[in-house]
């Protein structure tokens, strides 16, 4: 490598909006930052729900009004299974009591 080409790389105190800070190597010294791996939903497997408008709380009615729909109507049909159930069992004839060998018919 040419000598004197190359950009001084001292260590770097990097500070994030949460507090956290840790040392690397930088051209530019110490900076801040506002999301750091501490914070960051991505690494941290929390989740921050933006609403804009309330295009979160409509979609999320939406849902729910689908959902109770679809369990209303689940609902409904296994209803109606068992009234069909039912009424199969009171149509059917009746089984007559089998006659013993000594009893006569009239």
């Amino acid at each position: 490598m040419q000598e004197g080409i190359h950009p001084n790389y001292p260590p770097a105190r990097v500070s994030c909006a949460c507090g956290n800070s840790f040392v690397t190597r930088s051209t530019r010294g110490d900076f801040q930052v506002d999301v750091c791996a501490a914070c960051h939903p991505f690494y941290t497997g929390t989740q921050k729900l933006i609403d804009t408008a309330g295009r979160v709380d409509r979609f999320r009615k939406r849902y729910e009004k689908g959902a109770a729909a679809n369990a209303a109507t689940a609902a409904a049909k296994a209803a109606k299974a068992a009234n069909a159930a039912e009424a199969k069992k009171a149509d059917a004839p009746k089984a007559e009591p089998e006659k013993t060998s000594g009893e006569t018919e009239s």
